[in-house]
């Protein structure tokens, strides 16, 4: 495959082997990424080597306990809780990440002193990037993932971005150009999570990034709501629905999708409550067809992105799609079929689409080890590429 900048070997199978002589031949240029989203499922962990090429040498996701997750969940939606209750979730978050590393080390014969560092987004709980006060707030305890497993943590990642003038996010469009940028093409990176974010890689051009919206997570909401499913596996409830035509205008009416980039989102603006405020302007819709009608509001919301790129040069256009959304069947042919863009997964280019994210992360804490700068100001804002990142040593 034409660009493969990552060699990936997620298969369980086929690492312990090869891994064990990929450690005894690298210099200990060993990087864990992190990631646990906005749709709260699992915590992403991968192991990264920088030596040379970066190669992603193993993967895996861990599922969220059931009990953090609800509490994440109405933390979330509520937008507040008590000082106590918000330490503690903390703090489980913390050692919830310090066990699904030792889980990770345990399962791939890997010690903690072989890993220079962790690169842990942790969760994110808030985004409020405008206003006379910008913030955003993630939490799991850094200090108590460095204590708990002997390995240097860098966490706290977003909050510099924002110091100088930038919106915290995204901040993988970076790591997106140090992997998939091709000089005869027009690279679009999209992040199907929680919330969409896209990379706009387009030669000779500054990078853009931003988020353009809802992903999964009203989808993952409004099914779990109704049949007490965590997903919608294979988009099968969607597609015993019908797209209802106004609630559909009503989804992209909102203003947030006439922001011009940057520009942010999360959970705080796209919940089951602003859809419940879109869904009493419309004639009575049945659960099925609100669970098609965000699949479409989710591609189109994409496809008119897409639409806004300008191709003077007439060159290739690639959409290098990755997260939960590129396993969703019903999306991906909706997005082939409202764009004349070549549609794509990161795997058929090297890098699993589960694992992006996560890497991303091990190449940020990678680049603030090494004094990096891990933002790119065309994308978030900033006045000035930094280095990314706060340092919990491990000791």
């Amino acid at each position: 495959m034409e660009n493969k900048a990552l060699q990936c070997n997620s298969s369980a199978t086929k690492q312990s082997k090869l891994m064990a002589e990929q450690m005894e031949e690298c210099k200990n240029d060993l990087y864990l990424g992190m990631m646990s989203g906005t749709s709260l499922d699992g915590v992403d962990i991968v192991l990264m080597d920088f030596v040379g090429t970066p190669t992603l040498l193993a993967a895996d996701c861990i599922s969220m306990p059931a009990d953090l997750r609800q509490d994440l969940a109405e933390l979330i939606h509520s937008g507040g809780a008590s000082l106590q209750k918000l330490g503690e979730i903390d703090h489980r978050l913390g050692l919830l990440y310090a066990e699904c590393i030792h889980t990770f080390l345990a399962k791939n014969q890997l010690k903690p002193e072989q890993i220079q560092a962790v690169g842990c987004h942790g969760q994110t709980i808030w985004h409020a990037p405008k206003g006379d006060f910008p913030f955003t707030m993630q939490i799991g305890d850094m200090n108590l993932v460095a204590a708990k497993t002997g390995i240097t943590v860098i966490g706290d990642f977003r909050r510099k971005d924002m110091a100088f003038g930038g919106q915290g996010a995204p901040l993988v469009p970076a790591f997106h150009q140090a992997l998939f940028a091709d000089p005869k093409a027009i690279v679009g990176v999209l992040n199907i999570g929680g919330i969409s974010n896209i990379s706009l890689l387009v030669p000779n051009q500054a990078v853009m990034g931003y988020d353009i919206g809802t992903g999964n997570t009203l989808l993952d909401s409004w099914i779990e709501r109704h049949q007490g499913k965590r997903f919608d596996h294979d988009a099968e409830w969607a597609k015993t629905g019908n797209v209802h035509v106004d609630l559909l205008a009503e989804l992209l009416d909102d203003p947030f999708f006439q922001q011009p980039p940057p520009k942010s989102t999360g959970r705080e603006l796209f919940n089951l409550d602003w859809l419940a405020k879109k869904l009493a302007k419309v004639t009575a819709c049945s659960p099925e067809d609100v669970q098609a009608t965000l699949v479409e509001f989710t591609a189109q919301s994409i496809a008119n992105e897409l639409a806004k790129v300008s191709n003077p040069n007439h060159l290739p256009c690639r959409l290098l799609v990755c997260g939960g959304g590129a396993r969703n069947p019903l999306l991906m042919a909706r997005l082939q079929a409202l764009t004349d863009w070549q549609i794509h997964t990161t795997t058929e280019f090297g890098l699993n689409v589960d694992d992006v994210e996560a890497a991303a992360f091990a190449w940020l804490a990678y680049q603030r080890v090494h004094g990096l700068a891990g933002n790119l100001p065309s994308v978030t804002g900033a006045t000035q590429a930094v280095s990314l990142g706060a340092i919990f040593p491990k000791m």
